[in-house]
């Protein structure tokens, strides 16, 4: 779908439908995207190792220390 197709069913939808039918509608697409086939499911274990650089070379225990010092002000 291109951007003027959605810009004009939006359209149509805001004049068209009152704000609790417009709800219901934005209700069903979300259900709809979700149930679809083209949905796409994640597990957790796909995060595995995302960010890893950003804690390269950083001590935990001198990271935890200097954190919770940090809460005193």
């Amino acid at each position: 779908m291109n951007g003027k197709v959605f810009d004009s069913i939006l359209a149509q939808a805001q004049q068209q439908l009152s704000v609790t039918e417009q709800l219901r509608l934005a209700a069903a697409l979300t259900n709809s995207a979700a149930l679809s086939d083209r949905a796409v499911a994640h597990r957790i274990t796909d995060l595995k190792g995302l960010g890893k650089a950003i804690w390269e070379g950083v001590d935990a225990e001198q990271y935890v220390e200097e954190e919770r010092a940090s809460w005193d002000g």
